[in-house]
């Protein structure tokens, strides 16, 4: 039996790619009952870190037999998650209509990068495009060059699966007074706007510039960006409040009265310069060592290859090793009811044992 503050939800989860097998993921690792329907030949590896906690098995959702095992299944979850284009459950016969008439309570999450509406819904894209359009991919990047697309963790994950799990959490907790599911419109377009609130308000604020790199939080303050050091390698340095900027500068040996004053923006690439300059003469691992005990805000800039074995990281566990795959540890923490990271159950002979542990007596069973 699983354990964790989701234990004893019930998750559908049909086949897709991105966001929706990492929210899955994230539900499965918090206690949720996830089961995956697959799309026959579709892979389905035990050790792959999108597939862990939940049981997976394939269905023909294109054959009658299929489709009335997915429904049996439907009619026992509280959460549907499918990330289709807007109009292709409908045609399989499994859209809201049909799967809210078999389980009235059952809350139906949708990923779409454009949402089920607009001029865009039934359009093609990836989280690149999704983020071009809502000021997210403009503002990253470094001053005078391209956009830089911030892997696919602003549209995919932070705009899509999290936004996405908090929708279909919150649809369920409303089901359990109402009685009654919904449809959970979950576009990535509309998660990554979400995303960019803080930038709205500096803008409005007229704080913010649209060219890149010249904000305060896009690597165009000299104290908020990265800095090269003689290894080759980077440090990251934060120092925003006024204590943090002043101990930076003692740890660098340098005179705040050698630099002009931080409210001068124009002077802000002399600045820099004088930190880089710092900065290249000692090795990523002595700058390490030198603010390791301050509060200045500086810190190595590691690879993922080298992220688990940092003192921090590892005595928090934040990675764990699944299955020989490094992988990260389930997020957040609770104190009475943790989250666990599992192996996933794959193959035909999951499908028995779901139904049956559903209390489903159908022909996937037998």
């Amino acid at each position: 039996m699983k354990s964790g503050p989701l234990a004893g939800l019930k998750v559908v989860e049909f086949g897709a790619i991105g966001p929706v097998p990492f929210c899955a993921t994230m539900l499965a690792d918090m206690g949720a009952d996830v089961v995956q329907i697959a799309r026959p030949g579709a892979p389905l590896d035990p050790g792959d870190v999108m597939m862990r906690g939940r049981r997976a098995f394939a269905l023909d959702l294109k054959q009658p037999e299929g489709r009335a095992d997915a429904l049996d299944l439907v009619a026992c979850a509280d959460i549907l998650l499918e990330g289709n284009r807007p109009g292709v459950m409908e045609q399989l016969g499994l859209g809201p209509d049909a799967c809210l008439a078999r389980n009235p309570r059952l809350v139906y999450g949708r990923m779409t990068g454009w949402g089920q509406t607009g001029p865009l819904s039934a359009r093609a894209g990836h989280d690149i495009n999704y983020i071009s359009l809502t000021g997210a991919l403009a503002a990253i990047g470094q001053a005078g060059g391209a956009p830089v697309p911030p892997l696919n963790l602003v549209g995919d994950y932070g705009g899509g699966a999290m936004f996405l799990a908090f929708g279909v959490l919150c649809a369920h907790l409303e089901s359990r007074t109402s009685g009654k599911g919904q449809v959970v419109d979950a576009a990535m377009v509309d998660g990554s706007a979400m995303l960019m609130a803080l930038f709205c308000r500096m803008s409005a604020q007229h704080r913010w510039v649209p060219e890149r790199g010249a904000n305060l939080l896009d690597g165009g303050a000299p104290w908020y960006t990265t800095y090269a050091t003689a290894d080759n390698r980077y440090v990251a340095v934060g120092a925003l409040e006024e204590p943090f900027w002043n101990g930076l500068l003692e740890r660098l040996d340098i005179a705040p009265q050698s630099l002009p004053p931080r409210s001068a923006r124009n002077e802000w690439g002399v600045i820099r310069e004088a930190l880089a300059a710092r900065f290249a003469q000692k090795t990523r691992a002595e700058w390490a060592a030198v603010f390791d005990d301050t509060d200045a805000c500086v810190s190595p800039v590691l690879g993922l290859d080298e992220a688990a074995g940092h003192a921090h990281i590892a005595s928090r566990g934040t990675f764990i090793d699944l299955n020989g795959t490094l992988q990260p540890a389930p997020a957040p923490r609770f104190g009475r009811t943790p989250g666990e990271a599992r192996s996933a159950a794959c193959g035909p002979g999951t499908a028995a044992d779901v139904f049956a542990s559903w209390g489903v007596t159908q022909r996937a069973a037998q």
